[in-house]
């Protein structure tokens, strides 16, 4: 299960929040009501109250001080459709306010179609839209980049430990580093990628390796312990002596 996010229109009407750049995904939005809604869903474990008055989808309350929310749990990700403030006893509070609304949304939806929908409420209007859908889809490259960048530091900080080389599977590829100091002179660096990779990934990765200047990379026909294979693609360089110790010490 993926961390609770808003849909677009929760987050820009309900939260008054903007949206923000791509390299930000919306399910890591600083706000109460956001990390509440994270920290509840992130397991099965925790019980969740059914908002009842909700009878055409299945919706849950989130609560924290004075914000409410209503979490609509799709398949891989629970979605926040809508937020509000708690007014105690009052007629504007935030679950009587949702109910009349998807009330009447029930109404509007039976006076335009020729089908009517069964039940009280309709919410269909609050769940998430082909904007959030596309949204969710172009923050994956965010987050492939930054674990990408999490892979790079911890196979390049494992070979200089050892001297030998270090692998992970990726999506759609393998990705190995081999960092070797030249008795105490130059370290060099051995990239090498198993797969069909894009040209703009393969730069992403070598901009990404610590100490090693972008501009420098060259191609290689063998790694260190051997020739490449044939689906193998390698590219060397030479590392910063101060990114390798910084590397090594963040091991310690």
């Amino acid at each position: 299960m993926e961390p609770t996010r808003p849909t677009l229109r929760a987050l820009l009407d309900d939260l008054g929040l903007p949206l923000p750049p791509l390299d930000q995904p919306l399910d890591e939005i600083d706000h109460p009501l956001l990390a509440k809604a994270r920290a509840q869903f992130a397991t099965d474990e925790v019980g969740h109250e059914r908002i009842r008055a909700i009878d055409d989808e299945v919706v849950f309350k989130v609560k924290v001080r004075r914000w409410r929310g209503a979490v609509w749990p799709d398949t891989n990700i629970p979605w926040l459709i809508a937020a509000g403030i708690r007014e105690d006893g009052s007629g504007d509070d935030f679950y009587r306010v949702l109910m009349r609304e998807s009330q009447a949304a029930r109404a509007r939806y039976n006076a335009e179609n020729a089908k009517p929908l069964g039940g009280r409420t309709y919410i269909g209007h609050l769940l998430p839209t082909g904007d959030d859908h596309k949204r969710h889809q172009l923050e994956a490259g965010t987050r492939l980049v930054r674990r990408l960048i999490k892979v790079i530091r911890e196979l390049a900080r494992g070979s200089l430990h050892d001297g030998h080389e270090h692998a992970a599977d990726l999506p759609g590829f393998r990705l190995g580093i081999v960092v070797r100091a030249d008795d105490g002179n130059e370290t060099y660096v051995a990239v090498k990628i198993t797969g069909s990779v894009p040209g703009d990934l393969v730069a992403v990765i070598l901009r990404h390796v610590p100490g090693c200047d972008p501009e420098l990379w060259d191609t290689a026909v063998r790694l260190p312990e051997r020739s490449l294979f044939g689906p193998e693609q390698a590219w060397f360089n030479v590392m910063e002596p101060k990114a390798a110790a910084q590397l090594l010490e963040e091991g310690v």
